[in-house]
């Protein structure tokens, strides 16, 4: 499977269920319907050669550490810093370049200006590895608890703080149309340093943003799974992103990488057979785009 648009690999997030939990059955089931790519989480430095071995590619793999990164407790920034640095190079080693994170500091309750200081120095002593095998973090913007690269902002920042390209973007226009952010706008700008793409969207209620509102909780509303009062993520054709023009853009930016479905949909979770129609029904829209 492929995009119709600049011919991108289509791909799955491998996700959390019981039966993403067997790599070889996930790795079978992928071939058998056409996928071209596995994201994985932090074993990527075990299981990157078993899906690039099975003729697949490594969409992405989920750097080691987190957190520590953003500590206000320099040793614990040291000791993250080493465990990324070998992490990143036994993953290289096994066929993976991209490493996802999102940036979620250890005490989100610090000032932000400080939590983003913590980051930079951390970030930044990654670099030399990153560089020296071609590899890249992706980061993604899920607005988390005191997320600092989420909005064009906090990107922007970063990469005047930290200039090196191997300090990328993983692109998820699910999480900018939640927070009001014009996805085709952000890629615009920031397309240069996207080297990974999730296949999710996102659904707007306009009635429901009139009854809640976006700042306050509901006091008596609930929200949707995977979602909130007046949005929740989809899979892609099933929300307001604008995938064909996402794909022109990619192409302009000359692109490289693939686009892989990442399942958060209440339609669609919770079942083996659910989530796996969930999957391929998104992957079947973006080859069309």
């Amino acid at each position: 499977m492929k995009t119709r648009t600049g011919e991108f690999s289509i791909g799955v997030r491998r996700g959390w269920s019981d039966w993403q939990k067997d790599l070889s059955g996930v790795i079978a089931w992928a071939q058998s319907s056409g996928l071209e790519a596995v994201d994985l989480g932090r074993d990527g430095d075990t299981a990157s050669k078993q899906v690039v071995d099975a003729g697949l590619r490594v969409g992405s793999v989920d750097l080691a550490e987190w957190a520590d990164m953003i500590s206000n407790n320099s040793q614990k920034r040291i000791d993250a810093v080493a465990k990324n640095t070998d992490y990143i190079q036994a993953c290289v080693a096994a066929g993976a370049r991209n490493f996802f994170l999102v940036m979620l500091p250890e005490n989100p309750n610090l000032p932000r200006s400080e939590n983003f200081g913590y980051m930079v120095e951390s970030f930044s002593k990654l670099v030399p590895v990153l560089e020296a095998n071609n590899a890249h973090l992706v980061i993604e913007g899920w607005p988390g608890p005191g997320a600092l690269v989420c909005t064009p902002e906090g990107y922007r920042k970063l990469f005047e703080a930290i200039p090196s390209y191997s300090i990328g973007i993983n692109y998820d226009p699910s999480h900018l149309i939640r927070m009001g952010i014009d996805h085709r706008r952000f890629l615009r700008e920031f397309g240069d340093r996207v080297f990974h793409v999730h296949g999710k969207d996102t659904e707007l209620f306009s009635e429901q943003q009139y009854e809640y509102g976006t700042e306050q909780p509901p006091t008596f509303g609930k929200p949707v799974d995977f979602g909130g009062m007046h949005w929740r993520y989809t899979i892609p054709g099933h929300g307001v992103t604008s995938w064909t023009g996402v794909m022109g853009i990619l192409v302009a930016n000359q692109y490289q990488g693939a686009v892989c479905i990442e399942l958060e949909d209440v339609n669609f979770n919770g079942t083996e057979a659910g989530e796996k129609f969930g999957i391929l029904q998104g992957a079947r829209f973006l080859e069309g785009c």
